[in-house]
């Protein structure tokens, strides 16, 4: 068989992943505030892009409007779900309403050079929460002392010696974020030429600094100079601090033997240690935190079902000004300006596209989990029913990929509190007697209550639940039941019943 060179010319199909279409999908999976670092950085680069003005109002009618790509108006930002009904829009389109990435505007803006007079927008916020003429931020935390310069304050006032001051910083220096020390201390010693005796010195020293239990070298130290603090570590104190291990096995009676006191004695020991903070360092902690602002926002609707919107208030609002856009590409004279120019309008109008589409995909899957989980809205968690990606996939008709990215990071607000989408999404557990399997979040639900309603005299096994679990009509194994509870931190049976008989001592 010979080897020659030839050309062939063969027709195949192939899936390409342009640019915009991975930014696209890098949008759809930002959280709110990753979404609004984007735009941000877009509104840097991009000329013909600008936000909307500071006091949150509509733009000018006059100047600015909405420009039109396809037919038919837009699709509105919230659904309402009719009890025992499809979904339905304003328009009562149902299911079969036309999702696409559709904008509207003005009959005459038909060409950019006929646009000179309007704006394209997508708006997706209404500005509320800050005021912009006001340069300060009345809301922002206080300046707050970091833990080291609280040390460092103490060191320089109580330590006399500089060795000992060196010392201490390097100790600081080796803090971690619950305020305990580590490291090697012969490392350390190696490191400021000193005896390892010196560093054990001036660790005592330290460990009487604010707050109580800084500088410990375990959980049990940290405990025990809080206690001395207190002037509450007395010998029987100490052998229980000795004995943490115990303490977590809830074996109250070898405690009890081990310290020489009595269960009512023993009790109050344990409330101390339980009033201390195992972690010191966190008071200092100056992380601030970010509350939770929900994209989808689920009320009941007056005479039954449910209404679906989203919440506007936490996607930018983005403009394109096609007037500036005419100006600019009347007034270009060279090649290089002019493909710029074009490039930025393209970039412009399609990340108005992809913000709508990312808003409408949202709106469209949060819509279908809500007619999924309707009895979950009307009678609580235990009424959580099994729910996969693939089942949202197939009603929304896009891909379970697609699905997982806008449920990631996105919140949902609800009468029932606020939750992250991909909570609504949990897998079946065992079999069900009475019709569909429970779902796994449902199944914990119900072993946490019926643990939380148990006697002291009548504490629940693992055994024991299950056969309750299986005359509701839930059957599952034993195993399961003990997964799920160690899962929720609950102690087994044994332990549980330890401890409330040391509560009745």
């Amino acid at each position: 068989m010979a080897l020659i060179p030839r050309l062939d010319l063969r027709q195949v199909q192939t899936l390409v992943m342009t640019p915009q279409l991975q930014q696209a999908i890098k949008l759809l999976q930002l959280s709110t505030l990753e979404l609004a670092e984007f735009v941000d950085h877009a509104l840097e680069e991009n000329p013909l892009l600008e936000r909307e003005d500071a006091d949150g109002g509509p733009p000018n009618e006059s100047e600015s409007r909405t420009a039109e790509t396809r037919e038919g108006d837009s699709q509105p930002d919230s659904v309402d779900l009719v009890a025992g009904e499809t979904m339905s829009m304003d328009s009562a389109d149902g299911l079969d309403a036309d999702f696409g990435n559709m904008w509207s505007s003005s009959d005459s803006a038909e060409t950019a050079e006929g646009a000179a007079t309007d704006t394209l927008y997508w708006q997706v916020s209404s500005g509320a929460g800050g005021d912009s003429d006001n340069g300060e931020m009345p809301n922002a935390p206080a300046e707050h002392l970091s833990l080291r310069d609280h040390l460092l304050g103490q060191i320089n006032v109580d330590l006399e010696d500089p060795v000992d001051r060196m010392i201490a910083i390097h100790l600081a220096d080796m803090l971690d974020d619950a305020g305990y020390v580590t490291g090697n201390f012969a490392d350390m010693a190696q490191t400021l030429g000193c005896a390892p005796g010196r560093i054990e010195q001036t660790l005592v020293k330290v460990q009487r600094f604010d707050p109580a239990g800084i500088f410990a070298r375990n959980l049990s130290e940290c405990l025990q100079l809080q206690l001395r603090d207190r002037d509450r570590c007395d010998p029987a104190m100490q052998r229980l601090l000795d004995h943490l291990d115990l303490l977590a096995k809830r074996e109250f009676t070898a405690l009890r033997k081990i310290c020489g006191v009595s269960a009512e004695d023993l009790a109050e020991m344990i409330d101390e240690i339980k009033a201390l903070n195992p972690k010191p360092a966190l008071a200092f902690d100056d992380t601030v935190a970010q509350p939770v602002i929900p994209d989808v926002i689920v009320r009941r609707k007056t005479g039954g079902g449910w209404i679906v919107e989203l919440n506007v208030d936490t996607l930018p609002r983005v403009l394109v000004n096609n007037r500036y856009y005419t100006e600019v590409t009347r007034r270009a004279s060279r090649k290089e300006d002019k493909e710029y120019i074009a490039e930025c309008f393209q970039q412009a109008n399609w990340l108005v596209k992809a913000l709508h589409q990312r808003a409408q995909t949202i709106l469209r899957v949060a819509t279908e989990i809500v007619k999924h989980q309707e009895d979950f809205l009307n009678k609580g968690v235990q009424y959580l029913r099994p729910l996969v990606l693939r089942d949202i996939a197939g009603t929304v008709e896009v891909h379970e990929s697609t699905v997982s990215r806008v449920t990631n990071n996105k919140y949902i607000a609800t009468p029932r509190g606020v939750f992250e989408l991909k909570y609504f999404f949990t897998f079946a557990v065992g079999e069900s007697t009475t019709g569909d399997a429970p779902s796994a979040e449902a199944v914990r639900f119900r072993i946490k209550s019926l643990i939380d309603q148990e006697s002291v005299d009548d504490v629940l096994s693992d055994d024991r639940i299950v056969t309750i679990l299986r005359e509701n009509g839930v059957d599952i194994a034993r195993r399961t039941v003990a997964k799920y509870r160690e899962s929720m931190h609950i102690p087994s049976s044994v332990q549980r019943r330890r401890e409330k008989t040391l509560q009745q001592a």
